[in-house]
């Protein structure tokens, strides 16, 4: 695998290495070992996965708070997404940036999210499934969400919005939460690296 941190520290694209032959290819996309020596945190407790029906369909901007925040690795295995990641880590240098990558079925990219960021992406093609391997147990009283077109976060989504859950949709923007959001992702003695 091919680990490349983004500008936001511990969060990471992961391209796949290709062995090919006559039949195809075969490639590696996750090692215990290798995800540890990057300092990524290389535990699964659920794998997830999310089949959409169509084209700029929205899921997200999803998180769960400490101590049960999740880190999760996100590939598209059929069709296509744009994923975008925000930082929700108050002592963060980048608290409240964001990235975003497309992730697609002929590219076999994935993302890795770190703990204490949200997540979401929207749909770019019909009948496109994601798969999700998540590091903690789906929390309910521990979710959170910020809302996609939340103008402090300035996300810029290909597609106009055709599908979203009501759930998704009624995410309050951060002017209302911004302080729970703040209080409640604090963890003390983090320390990041400059980058």
């Amino acid at each position: 695998m091919i680990f490349a941190e983004t500008k936001l520290s511990g969060a990471y694209v992961i391209d796949i290495q290709r062995h090919e032959d006559n039949r195809g290819f075969f490639s590696r996309v996750f090692c215990q070992n290798e995800f540890s020596s990057h300092g990524l945190k290389p535990v699964i407790a659920q794998a997830n996965v999310a089949f959409n029906y169509a084209r700029g369909t929205m899921r997200g901007m999803h998180f769960q708070y400490p101590p049960l925040a999740e880190t999760k690795l996100v590939r598209c295995t059929r069709g296509a997404i744009f994923d975008i990641i925000v930082d929700l880590r108050p002592e963060s240098p980048t608290f409240l940036d964001h990235i975003g990558v497309e992730l697609s079925a002929d590219n076999h990219r994935a993302i890795y999210v770190p703990e204490r960021f949200a997540h979401g992406y929207q749909v770019l093609e019909d009948n496109t499934e994601t798969s999700y391997d998540v590091g903690e147990f789906y929390a309910p009283g521990e979710e959170g969400g910020l809302h996609h077109a939340d103008p402090r976060l300035q996300l810029e989504w290909p597609l106009l919005v055709t599908q979203i859950s009501a759930k998704d949709a009624l995410w309050k923007p951060l002017a209302e939460t911004l302080n729970e959001v703040r209080a409640r992702m604090l963890v003390k003695e983090v320390a990041y690296a400059d980058h």
